[in-house]
């Protein structure tokens, strides 16, 4: 008997359907995966197996062939588990107990939902990366309903027109689709949440004094500037930058959409935060591989530039970074885009983001003297007793001491 399953697997930041075909033939007792599965595909046979028998149904005692269409892709990840689980036991041709024989799963119902998961040994569903892409293309392909772990409910809900059905167990999807269960579909207020914004601890009005830097801030994010900024350690910068996002524009539903994609798809998400609301602030160690930055693996996955997208990508300790890092940023920041070649394909990931670097300004002692000297030298001219604040200020200005960056 054959079985028809529809999932959908990640690429890039966006997904594609996949068709999973499961044949009970006759023959010996075994399982075969094809359709250029990867690791945790191949192994997905032994959980689906555990889960099926632990969920107290019955799968085919013959040879099965699992395939997955369209062959020439790769496919990765565990979130193929629930599908295959269906698509064996609807073709074993009944979902009743092991005890008992039971109705068959509508084949309507497979027909018009996408179902995606990963099964724990005991069946229940566990969560997977990138199902608001997922939903995203089940939506493009027709599909009237999405079944997901309970878990990537609201996050696959945003994607409006969709009915999408969170699931606890293996049980619980069999029986929705045989229509001996009906579940409520997950709810997604995208206003509600787009109108509560980031976390509530940093905040731009926070910033006591620091009034030229705030001014370079406003005009940088005005005129959409990238932003140096320079200064001596514990003088502010990485508070500045951090508060950067908190006075941008916020996201409009069409730019948190996006943004909430890729983070889904580097497994940012959980349950509490369905949807990327603010703007995001992303502060890589200077240490970051040109992989980790830009994105990378065999299968490329987003890296800081396109977790920052719509935010702001903060480089602190700026000189630090390997030079051949930095000169990898160059055309992804002209682009607004990153592509990136590997065996598997070639990818394309935005990574619109506003720049901001921060280098440490060191004195050394004989400079803290010599500008000691001159900023008295200053108030003696004004007639003052003591140093004050803009005759140091003015000293420091003629000493040029940031000269050797721009020779």
């Amino acid at each position: 008997m054959l079985a028809r399953v529809y999932s959908a697997a990640v690429y890039g930041v966006d997904a594609f359907e996949v068709e999973i075909e499961v044949n009970a033939g006759a023959g010996s007792v075994a399982i075969v995966v094809v359709g250029l599965p990867d690791a945790a595909v191949r192994e997905s046979k032994d959980r689906v197996t555990a889960a099926i028998a632990n969920s107290g149904f019955r799968w085919p005692r013959g040879r099965t062939t699992v395939n997955r269409a369209p062959a020439d892709l790769r496919k990765e990840g565990p979130g193929f588990d629930l599908p295959i689980a269906i698509g064996m036991i609807a073709a074993a041709g009944s979902v009743g107990d092991l005890e008992s024989p039971g109705r068959r799963l509508d084949p309507g119902a497979l027909r018009e939902s996408c179902v995606v998961g990963e099964l724990a040994l005991t069946g229940a569903v566990r969560p997977v990366k990138g199902v608001l892409a997922i939903a995203a293309e089940a939506m493009r392909r027709g599909r009237r309903r999405a079944i997901v772990p309970a878990e990537n409910g609201t996050e696959a809900a945003a994607v409006e027109g969709l009915e999408v059905i969170g699931v606890r167990t293996l049980r619980e999807a069999c029986e929705l689709l045989s229509g001996d269960l009906a579940l409520e579909p997950c709810r997604c207020d995208l206003e509600t949440l787009l109108a509560g914004g980031g976390p509530d601890d940093v905040d731009f009005a926070d910033v006591r004094g620091q009034a030229p830097a705030r001014r370079a801030i406003e005009v940088a994010i005005a005129g959409s500037h990238h932003l140096l900024m320079i200064g001596p350690p514990g003088s502010g910068k990485s508070m500045l930058a951090s508060r950067i996002p908190t006075v941008m524009p916020p996201l409009s539903l069409a730019e948190a959409i996006e943004t909430t994609k890729i983070h889904s798809v580097a497994g940012l998400l959980d349950g509490r935060r369905p949807l990327v609301a603010a703007r995001p602030f992303r502060s890589p160690h200077h240490t970051i591989s040109d992989a980790g930055l830009l994105g990378g693996t065999a299968n490329p996955s987003p890296g800081e530039v396109s977790l920052a997208h719509n935010g702001v990508l903060f480089l602190d300790e700026f000189p630090e970074f390997r030079r051949s890092t930095l000169e990898v940023l160059r055309q992804p920041i002209e682009d607004g885009r990153v592509t990136i070649s590997r065996a598997a394909g070639s990818m394309t990931f935005p990574c619109a983001f506003m720049l901001v670097c921060a280098i440490e300004m060191h004195l050394s002692a004989r400079a803290h003297d010599r500008i000691l000297k001159v900023a008295r030298t200053i108030a003696d001219l004004a007639g003052a007793d003591e140093i004050a604040c803009g005759s140091v200020a003015e000293a420091i200005q003629y000493r040029a001491l940031d000269r050797r960056l721009w020779m």
